[in-house]
């Protein structure tokens, strides 16, 4: 069988160095693997990314017996070459060295000041590669009170105040602040670095010239409150928790049906009718109390039970099926296998399935950046830890087979 060919991406000729571990600094560096680059993940021999490890679930092999390979891993690595390598060691930082110069970005993701002594940090890469791209990611950035703090998403998403607007309101049950099912802040951070990222590269390649990226967590969970704090710097006024409904406009909110939940977005008063209608209860459009979306928000405590009510004597399907042919906007709350056997999940491809060499296949969720020209690769699963050591160190370094076997005694790689 001829094996696929995938057009380059259009960063095909840029090559990283992968210093990351865990979530924010591997997606950075997914994203541009997933555009063509050429991503390098450098691990620690033996154990590799912390993520290797965090399951159940792992791939299951053939047999349906678990890998090495954690679910959490496999989200976050894909089109990447995994090398080991100590960089603890001298001859580990050698060779780290020696790899930025035949390399254009570099990402870690280490605590502040913890490469320095390595002589890993930018002020000394650089004059390895004085065009290198340098970009540090970490909790609270590399200044200020807190920069020595190690960062966690669930930490930064309280200090940054995402759990302050997150969650059922404190009068109702279940009330109280939650963080987002996914780690939200991380993955925002490595979305903001591959931003950063590639405008450093469009830098460089006008002028020249490398530069130093500082991303934090935290600066990107206060960045990402969007409209929230621009209301709160314009009002003075700090927003409060509204679970799934919204604090002007109602219905607006989620409510279940007889065998799940459905959201119910009315947009305005003809839209509010028709929901209502389609649940046999046109005098709940009648009424003066509920006419208008102002009136339906002062009588909101009075509306939504009733609306409540109405909702759950139909199922999820029949509510869709009625609110869709009245033109009311709504959807359900899918669990995850309801959303991949979603048809439009399904018909944009998001599910692929490629080679695995250990489980056969593994199946991962696409780059969601559609290209015309330069369309993301999907070609090569997250790597074996250290399967490509010995490609690397032969391709880049030209290290023979003897050098190499030397370096695995001394247990740098």
């Amino acid at each position: 069988m001829t094996a696929p060919t995938f057009p380059k991406g259009a960063l095909s000729h840029i090559r990283v160095l992968d210093l990351t571990r865990v979530l924010a600094g591997p997606w950075c560096a997914q994203n541009l693997a997933d555009l063509g680059a050429d991503v390098i993940k450098i691990e620690r021999p033996g154990n590799g990314d912390d993520t290797r490890s965090w399951g159940p679930p792992y791939l299951r092999d053939a047999e349906g017996k678990d890998t090495s390979e954690a679910a959490y891993y496999l989200s976050a690595n894909r089109g990447k070459r995994s090398v080991t390598l100590d960089i603890a060691s001298a001859e580990g930082q050698e060779i780290v060295r020696k790899l930025v110069r035949q390399s254009d970005v570099v990402l870690e993701n280490y605590k502040v000041g913890q490469l320095k002594k390595y002589g890993l940090d930018y002020a000394s890469l650089k004059h390895e590669k004085p065009d290198l791209v340098y970009c540090s990611i970490t909790g609270f950035g590399q200044d200020g009170p807190y920069a020595q703090r190690a960062g966690y998403d669930f930490i930064v998403q309280g200090i940054g105040g995402f759990m302050s607007i997150t969650g059922e309101r404190d009068d109702l049950p279940g009330g109280g602040p939650q963080k987002a099912g996914v780690a939200i802040s991380d993955l925002m951070t490595g979305m903001y670095a591959t931003i950063a990222v590639m405008a450093a590269l469009t830098h460089r390649d006008r002028s020249g010239e490398g530069q130093y990226i500082d991303m934090a967590l935290l600066d990107v969970q206060v960045a990402m409150l969007a409209n929230v704090g621009s209301n709160y710097l314009t009002s003075g006024q700090a927003p409060v928790r509204w679970g799934n409904a919204h604090p002007n406009i109602v219905p607006y909110q989620t409510f279940a049906t007889s065998d799940g939940h459905i959201i119910v977005a009315v947009g305005n008063d003809g839209q509010y009718v028709k929901f209502v209608e389609a649940g046999g209860r046109p005098d709940l459009g009648a009424d003066p109390r509920f006419a208008t979306n102002p009136a339906r928000v002062r009588h909101r405590d009075i509306l939504v039970p009733l609306l409540a009510e109405m909702v759950r004597h139909k199922t999820r399907q029949e509510w869709i099926a009625l609110l869709e042919a009245a033109g009311v906007p709504c959807g359900p709350i899918n669990k995850l296998d309801d959303v991949f056997d979603n048809p439009q999940v399904e018909a944009r491809g998001l599910r692929i399935d490629l080679p695995h060499p250990s489980a056969g296949s593994v199946k991962l969720v696409r780059s969601p950046m559609n290209l015309s020209a330069t369309p993301p690769r999907c070609d090569l699963p997250p790597p074996l830890l250290g399967q490509h050591t010995d490609e690397v160190l032969r391709e880049l370094l030209g290290l023979s087979g003897a050098e190499l076997a030397a370096l695995r005694k001394a247990q740098t790689i």
